[in-house]
């Protein structure tokens, strides 16, 4: 991992390099203690096959598990699929439509409840009958998946997914080879749970699951509480750890500066929200061995819904690309080098991506500044001068900085613009409804894993977009025949050859780039601030903080 040195944080709001040291973690202690977590906000349901962000996922990780996972390690290791409720990763037959997984032996739900080839199948079902926010993109290949999306409540998934219960197997069917297939049954979306839970969004209603942590209580105006699951034993090490910490208690409704006092003073141990800039010296220099930053495969990009006007005129959402100084965004999120100006979908040293800015003054590879006249200029072309537009971040110190920054912007457009600020616990599915008439929106997103699809099929493909739903994360609702086409000729080519597939995703990157249903703004880098206590930190390229291999003192 990365440990920041001392002065680094100093350095990088001053604009200077940020120094980096390579270290593994301290010694991890005996089993014990309580880990204490916090955020400003919590972050909607805890169904696992509903909720898509980040700051849950990472407890999911830990508290549900799939038929495969990735490897919990902190090195590029991470990004490997391993086994996890299946004894072995299957040998695809049926020219690679076909995947059977044994189940391993002895393994319960937390309520007490054996895990059965049942539990398996229901869990594929349930996807489709709750529509799940990647029903149509990530599982859709599966047989019998389109009359699922067609009638979710009726979904069987016949031929499709099937268990025998007297060998313990399941066996998956594709319409077609999917060299993505088992990353996407790595993720939270494909978790597996009792057969009985109900086919409906679970809010806050913990459902049992098979990870060394359960979920005991769940209030999002207060705490997430976990405990260890009585009835969890590693069967590996690799997939699923047992945990270190004997509770964790996960509070909301602290600010980020009173967060960071919190791990100051040793009442806190952790904190998911980016400290604020105006603290970044201070922890960087009194606290460095407390801080760590990583790289990360992620944007901040502001979503414009391409449905309702002013947006729904390609030349105003291009207008908006051209006039954002990206440079004074990064300076809000903290720095030059915590955060890299961007302008394209797919993220720098992420698979398919070539540099690629059209908006900028000199359009290139690069950002390099706003272009203001151009900007005006085809704000005039589109018709769209003097409309009002309501820009909704989270209410968080960066994003709401960032939402009135783009209020100046559409101001000085000729537009009529306001920010309307929205709790994070409420605000990624508010965005999300088109019941809500969002026309822009401040978001972020960090890859389920390595592949330029989880990029630009998951985000702007017309599978990924379900109007009235709070579960349809291509926020813009773009919808482009031209588009989906290209990207199902990359599909098909990543089947026999990834490498080969990447040219067409570069081009994919493009063609939605110069469409601009989004402005991608920039490209973060990833702070964690701990307490004194903590030993044993680990960062993992997919999970990030690995919670079960974090010790207390």
């Amino acid at each position: 991992m990365s440990r920041i040195v001392a002065r680094s944080l100093l350095a990088a709001m001053a604009g200077g390099a940020l120094a980096l040291s390579l270290a593994g973690p301290a010694a991890a202690q005996e089993k014990g203690g309580s880990l204490r977590l916090l955020a400003r906000a919590a972050a909607g349901t805890i169904d696992p096959q509903i909720n898509y962000t980040l700051q849950y996922w990472q407890l999911m990780y830990v508290t549900y598990d799939g038929l495969v996972t990735f490897r919990k390690t902190g090195d590029k290791t991470g990004f490997d699929v391993v086994a996890d409720l299946a004894e072995a990763l299957p040998t695809p037959e049926n020219d690679g439509k076909t995947y059977t997984f044994k189940l391993r032996q002895g393994i319960k739900f937390s309520n007490g409840q054996d895990l059965t080839v049942d539990d398996v199948v229901a869990s594929f079902q349930r996807i489709f009958k709750i529509s799940g926010p990647t029903a149509g993109t990530f599982y859709n290949g599966i047989v019998g998946a389109d009359k699922c999306l067609a009638t979710p409540a009726t979904c069987t998934l016949e031929g499709g997914v099937s268990g025998d219960k007297a060998a313990g197997t399941v066996t998956i069917n594709l319409t077609a080879p999917d060299g993505e297939f088992l990353q996407k049954l790595a993720v939270p979306h494909a978790y597996i749970l009792p057969a009985a839970t109900p086919a409906s969004d679970q809010g806050t209603t913990p459902i049992p699951g098979t990870g060394p942590y359960m979920i005991q209580s769940y209030d999002p105006n207060a705490s997430l509480k976990f405990v260890r699951n009585p009835n969890f034993k590693e069967w590996s090490a690799d997939a699923q750890p047992d945990g270190l910490v004997d509770d964790i208690s996960y509070d909301f409704g602290l600010t980020e500066e009173a967060a960071v006092t919190a791990i100051q003073n040793g009442d806190a141990d952790w904190m998911f929200d980016q400290p604020p800039p105006d603290r970044l010296a201070e922890i960087g220099t009194q606290y460095e061995n407390q801080v760590f930053v990583h790289p990360l495969t992620a944007m901040w990009y502001a979503p414009m819904n391409t449905n309702l006007p002013p947006f729904d005129n390609a030349k105003a959402r291009q207008a908006v690309n051209f006039a954002i100084d990206r440079e004074a965004i990064v300076k809000l999120f903290g720095g030059a080098n915590l955060g890299q100006p961007a302008c394209q979908i797919l993220p720098p040293d992420f698979p398919g991506h070539v540099d690629y800015c059209p908006y900028t003054k000199e359009p290139g590879a690069k950002w390099s500044a706003p272009d203001m006249e151009k900007a005006k200029a085809l704000v005039q072309e589109s018709g769209t001068a003097g409309q009002e537009v309501t820009i909704v971040p989270e209410d968080t110190v960066v994003s709401r900085a960032i939402g009135v920054y783009l209020q100046d912007v559409l101001n000085e457009l000729g537009y009529k613009a306001k920010v309307q600020p929205i709790s994070q616990n409420l605000q990624f599915t508010y965005i999300q409804n088109t019941n809500n008439k969002v026309q822009l929106s401040i978001s972020q997103w960090f890859q389920d894993y390595p592949s330029p699809s989880n990029f630009l099929n998951v985000l702007f493909s017309c599978a990924s977009f379900h109007p009235g739903s709070d579960a349809s994360v291509n926020i813009a609702g773009f919808c482009d025949k031209a588009v989906d086409a290209k990207m199902t000729e990359a599909f098909a080519a990543s089947v026999k050859d990834k490498a080969a597939a990447l040219p067409l995703w570069t081009e994919v990157d493009k063609m939605v780039t110069d469409a601009a249903p989004a402005a991608v703004l920039f490209t973060p880098k990833r702070v964690d601030f701990v307490s004194s206590r903590v030993q044993n930190f680990t960062f993992s390229p997919q999970f990030y903080m690995i919670v079960s291999k974090v010790a207390v003192q």
